[in-house]
């Protein structure tokens, strides 16, 4: 099938694309059967700037298969598959979460969407060097498992000085929360399900921007002695809402992102 030429590209309205970014930049035209058929096998290699974006491209290029009487079958299994090739057993989880992300947003408008675009950027770069695997970007959260603990603990430390070093539109810091847990959880086609999962949201949520925040059984997996200008302190045991037992959790310590945090959020010291 010929590409579009840019004229009749430019004569088109937007919602004869699966998908149009923040920036206006228009992907996967799905206007004749022909180029949806194209968009289904190019779905996959389409760079998106989250999972929600993901979500409403897939959902609109669906329904466009539907109107042309196309079935689909092979795109819905292989969409289904990143989440059957996740990683299964004890596994370490990273979360992060943009701190004061609703005064951002205020104070940039149009612009937080492109910031964003370049925070899960960072992320998503830290993440796949360490040899993680991402499950989820949704809102201002990141959800990425690893089979190895010191593996996350890579990332986490990358995320840090990737963020501190910017440069942020108009003179802002942006900055991370990042809580990582780690537990045997089920995997399910929808993703990982079960109380560890819950804990290692709990400890990010508790962190502040740029901290970096652990749980005992992250640091039991993890070597006694780290890389230079790298060091884990005890924070003491912590209880979170729903959960039933306290939680020893520790601080990742580095030379160049800050180490000075008030005390936890969302959480009270267990006596």
């Amino acid at each position: 099938m010929p590409p579009l030429r840019a004229k009749e590209r430019g004569q088109l309205p937007d919602s004869a694309f699966a998908y149009v970014d923040s920036r206006g930049k228009r992907r996967l035209p799905i206007h004749d059967a022909s180029h949806v058929r194209n968009a289904l096998a190019r779905f996959s290699q389409v760079a998106f700037e989250d999972e929600d974006a993901r979500d409403r491209a897939r959902s609109r290029l669906l329904r466009a298969a539907a109107k042309h009487g196309i079935m689909p079958i092979g795109f819905i299994n292989a969409q289904l598959q990143p989440q059957r090739t996740l990683p299964r057993g004890h596994l370490t989880f990273l979360l992060t979460d943009i701190e004061g992300s609703t005064e951002l947003l205020a104070r940039l408008g149009d612009q937080y969407a492109s910031l964003l675009s370049d925070v899960r950027r960072r992320v998503r770069t830290a993440v796949r060097s360490a040899g993680g695997r991402e499950v989820s970007a949704r809102g201002d959260d990141f959800f990425a498992v690893f089979e190895r603990a010191p593996a996350a603990l890579e990332a986490a430390l990358a995320i840090q000085r990737a963020m501190h070093a910017g440069p942020w539109p108009k003179g802002i810091e942006v900055r991370l929360r990042i809580g990582l847990h780690r537990g045997r959880p089920a995997l399910t086609d929808t993703g990982y399900v079960g109380l560890s999962v819950h804990a290692a949201a709990r400890i990010c949520f508790a962190a502040h921007g740029g901290q970096i925040v652990m749980s005992s059984a992250v640091r039991a997996a993890v070597p006694e002695s780290l890389s230079d200008g790298v060091a884990l302190s005890s924070l003491g045991a912590w209880r979170f809402r729903g959960l039933p037992e306290s939680i020893d959790l520790y601080q990742l310590d580095a030379r160049d992102p800050l180490t000075n945090f008030p005390p936890l959020r969302s959480a009270t010291r267990a006596n």
